[in-house]
């Protein structure tokens, strides 16, 4: 198996970054976290404590394998970077084609794995747009979520377009998800909406969730759309010694030291997450798409598996009694 991606993914040719706007829509899927909730569910499906991507938990494909489909339907493949942790070879290896990933030698949360992807998107395209998406996530209406991340490559697609998040219409006053606090409208070109963002609460109470909800907050999704560029520049004011450390590396790019080189890194910075560190530290300059009638769900909690698989008439073998506190997806 191709360990690292640079053998195989080479720089785009001038010519190619002269035509379509859309030659320059790239994908990362964030596969590489550990995994630490649904413990005992994951033992049910999968016989041992692999993290929730590697899972298949609903129609009998892994949740990694249904966002790549999906991711497949919007951005071309080879256009695709798939993050993973290299402690999680043994799940991925044979489901994931050599070509696409992109290699942690450690989980160190989800900064590291966004600004070493855009770093990597840089250096394949100076011009690229990115589109991140986790890998754990469900959609009841695919086409739904296509239509909505098209519009947020649009209204990021303009030399000064904003890092756009979606911001799913919530079903409840969920209080294990992040929430947007829509601002001002933006112009922006597309036909769906888009605002910048006043606030981002982090798993607020059931109170405050339910005051988010009366007054139009949405949850997010953390799918992102936004040019390189603009990301960077928004995480070097955040967390400019992350940056920095990424930028010292960036000459072994594409080289036979970029693994050895990244180990290092790896092994000097600390956990990171892109919640807490980039998003809540200044958020105006952020932008929201509002989303409706995705049927969005963050994998991440018993409850929400198995009103998931209610809800399509599903019941596996190693569903078991549904947990109290459901919320519908949105």
């Amino acid at each position: 198996m191709t360990s690292q991606l640079a053998p195989i993914l080479k720089p785009l040719p001038l010519t190619s970054q002269r035509t379509d706007p859309s030659n320059h829509r790239w994908g990362v899927i964030l596969a590489g976290g550990d995994g630490k909730r649904l413990l005992t569910l994951r033992r049910k499906i999968a016989g041992d404590h692999r993290p929730k991507q590697f899972c298949a938990i609903v129609d009998g494909e892994t949740l990694l394998d249904k966002t790549r489909r999906r991711v497949g339907r919007m951005i071309r493949p080879e256009q695709t970077l798939v993050v993973v942790t290299k402690t999680h070879e043994r799940f991925y290896s044979s489901g994931v084609d050599g070509e696409t990933l992109l290699i942690q030698p450690d989980n160190k949360g989800t900064t590291p794995a966004i600004v070493y992807s855009l770093m990597r998107l840089q250096e394949l395209d100076p011009r690229a747009l990115g589109g991140f998406f986790p890998s754990d996530h469900y959609y009841a209406d695919d086409e739904a979520f296509i239509a909505h991340v098209e519009s947020a490559f649009e209204a990021a697609e303009s030399r000064l377009g904003p890092v756009v998040l979606l911001g799913v219409v919530p079903g409840g006053p969920e209080v294990g998800y992040g929430w947007i606090e829509p601002g001002t409208p933006l112009k922006a070109h597309t036909s769906r909406p888009v605002f910048c963002v006043r606030c981002f609460w982090e798993k607020p109470s059931l109170l405050l969730a339910s005051a988010l909800m009366a007054r139009g907050c949405l949850w997010n999704s953390f799918v992102m759309v936004g040019r390189v560029d603009a990301f960077l520049n928004l995480i070097r004011r955040a967390n400019p010694d992350l940056v920095e450390a990424f930028e010292a590396m960036r000459p072994t790019f594409l080289t036979p030291m970029e693994a050895t080189t990244l180990a290092d890194l790896y092994s000097r910075i600390p956990v990171s997450s892109f919640s807490d560190e980039v998003l809540s530290w200044r958020p105006w300059e952020f932008a929201v798409l509002r989303c409706e009638n995705l049927g969005w769900s963050d994998l991440g909690e018993t409850h929400r598996v198995l009103s998931v698989l209610e809800r399509k008439g599903a019941k596996p073998d190693w569903a078991f009694q549904h947990a109290p506190g459901r919320s519908a997806a949105g």
